[in-house]
């Protein structure tokens, strides 16, 4: 599995390094630009993310705009909705998270403290393992 995390806050992005690191190859990205940024440049070289982790808060682009590129980009390079990587949103407060916002475009939601059980969960919910 190869795994985009968006996330600026170093310690939350190095947990979830180590965390995901154990199902593949893990490419961490400290704002937006450089998130949106990665997932282009990954896919253009036929290395497409299985899972992309956007931290919702973010520098520069937050990750409702950082969403709506990943998925902009995928329908732009004609990759099929099924085929599509998959999206977790993350944020520090359940309150902050607003789903109508990111429509249908995520796959599952998670708050911090991250719970690795839940993750693992959601990870296989998704069919990632």
């Amino acid at each position: 599995m190869k795994v985009l995390i968006a996330e600026d806050d170093i310690a939350s992005g190095k947990f979830l390094s180590k965390l995901l690191s154990r199902y593949g190859e893990v490419v961490l990205a400290t704002d937006g630009i450089e998130a949106v940024d990665q997932f282009v440049k990954s896919v253009s070289e036929g290395k497409e993310f299985d899972l992309v982790c956007l931290d919702i808060m973010m520098p520069k682009i937050d990750g409702y705009k950082v969403l709506q590129s990943i998925r902009d980009a995928e329908r732009k390079l004609g990759i099929p909705r099924i085929s599509r990587c998959k999206i977790v949103m993350i944020s520090a407060l359940d309150e902050e998270f607003d789903a109508s916002y990111a429509s249908n475009d995520y796959d599952d939601y998670i708050c911090k403290p991250i719970d690795i059980m839940k993750f693992d969960y959601i990870i296989k919910k998704l069919g990632l393992l």
